[in-house]
């Protein structure tokens, strides 16, 4: 092994070592710093004299990366060009068997999922990873020597990069990109200096030659952000309503009613209904965020359906003759399907009982059983008004209701089929609907045929 060999060999690990110690200390800082060392590597190359002009002396101190004299500065364009070309070379193996700086940064750049960009003082790019190429859909594959006007009209992306170019600022926005799919970024550009004669390389005096923008792809999170935004404000709302009519006959009762036989039993039993309606939801969302977090077991066995179903008809004809809605077990008494038994009846359940508040009077429940090669399928029908198409996609999200008036009235949670979609993901399976306005709906479960190995 060649000294310089040795020594970028020991440089590296250094750094590896110091960059593990920061990441446990601070993950950001530590992606950030890394990111930023790539890019000051890439600057050093950028303004780096050609190796055609160098010594051989000098020529390993650059393979090395440790040059600090170089005999002249091009102009960022021309050396990004010149970069470009070396970095197109990646894979190259030298004739000492060394890997080439430009591949060996190149390879670094393009492994990286966020997105790097460099712009000279016109708003010009000389240099891009990967990452930034898919994410400004280039065409050919390359992003160098074209204007940032042309890959983006987002305002943000330019005020930000002009800040760094006019005023040295570093800057941090969030801009959104509408190429493909919505997407969210966390924007941090920074100014590039070249250092004059006698300066130290990134004083502050030193001249701003460009400026390196790292897009960090924040989408996730901000879904993961409005989904939380969204289930907190639901779940205020949902639990307002039943306290508010608490609150309103414990006050009346308190203000005399309390002595009033005709109807003080009453405004108990409002009371009461109310106080189970804040316990069922409460019961649910535990229920439901364990289910999330995947701290439920699902224990998988042979389950007779026609039995399990039975038992759930039983526990809630009492609802269903309230309704006047008749319900049919139609499963074969011979039907085997594998899952949790305790977890499926909690499925039917919650599908039967759906059926029977969302059906007309006189209406009908049929639970059926179909086996299609390697699934099972448990559907559910019932003979009410039906889904309309722009409610399907969004039938199984946590808190959505079709109609939330009528919802409300009938003492949903609006979590029933949350839970049905995600027990039915923990058995290996899915939970689907189909519906017909004015005629009805079939919400089913599908579940793997055979038992788990």
């Amino acid at each position: 092994m060649s000294l310089r060999s040795a020594f970028a060999l020991l440089l590296a690990a250094l750094m590896l070592g110091a960059g593990a110690a920061l990441f446990f200390r601070n993950p950001q800082t530590a992606i950030i710093s890394l990111l930023f060392a790539a890019t000051g590597a890439l600057v050093a190359h950028l303004l780096s004299v050609q190796a055609s002009d160098l010594s051989a002396a000098h020529a390993d101190k650059l393979r090395a990366g440790v040059l600090t004299e170089p005999r002249h500065v091009g102009s960022l364009v021309s050396a990004g060009d010149q970069a470009a070309g070396e970095m197109k070379t990646a894979g190259a193996i030298g004739v000492t068997g060394d890997v080439p700086a430009g591949a060996l940064l190149k390879a670094t750049m393009d492994s990286m999922r966020e997105g790097v960009l460099m712009v000279d003082q016109g708003m010009r790019v000389v240099g891009s990873n990967r990452a930034a190429r898919d994410l400004f859909d280039a065409v050919d594959g390359e992003l160098v020597a074209r204007r940032l006007t042309e890959l983006t009209r987002n305002s943000s992306i330019h005020a930000a990069f002009l800040a760094a170019l006019e005023r040295g600022e570093r800057g941090e926005v969030k801009v959104e990109t509408q190429i493909g799919e919505r997407r969210v970024f966390d924007l941090q550009v920074a100014p590039l200096h070249q250092p004059t004669r006698g300066q130290a390389a990134g004083g502050a005096n030193g001249g701003i030659r460009g400026a390196v923008g790292v897009f960090f792809d924040i989408t996730r999170l901000e879904r993961l952000e409005r989904v939380r935004q969204e289930f907190l404000s639901n779940v205020s709302h949902e639990l307002r309503t039943p306290l508010t009519a608490i609150i309103t006959f414990v006050e009346t009762l308190e203000g005399g009613a309390i002595d009033d036989p005709a109807h003080n039993r009453r405004f108990l039993s409002v009371i009461r209904r109310n106080s189970e309606r804040m316990h069922n939801l409460i019961d649910d969302i535990l229920e439901l965020s364990a289910i999330e977090a995947g701290t439920v077991t699902v224990e998988v066995g042979a389950v007779r359906l026609h039995s399990l179903v039975g038992e759930c008809v039983t526990a809630l004809t009492a609802t269903a003759d309230e309704q006047q809605v008749v319900l049919h077990n139609e499963v074969a008494p011979d039907t085997f399907v594998y899952a949790d038994a305790r977890r499926l009846e909690q499925m039917l359940a919650n599908l039967v009982h759906n059926a029977i508040k969302f059906n007309r009077e006189g209406g009908t429940v049929h639970v059926r059983h179909e086996r299609h090669g390697t699934r099972d399928r448990i559907s559910v029908t019932d003979t009410g008004e039906g889904i309309a198409p722009e409610h399907i996609e969004r039938i199984f999200e946590r808190f959505y209701r079709v109609d939330r008036a009528r919802s409300r009235a009938l003492g949903g949670t609006g979590l029933g089929l949350a839970i049905v979609k995600h027990l039915a993901r923990a058995h290996g399976g899915e939970a689907t609907v189909r519906s017909t306005p004015n005629q009805g709906s079939t919400f089913a479960v599908e579940l793997p045929a055979a038992p788990p190995k």
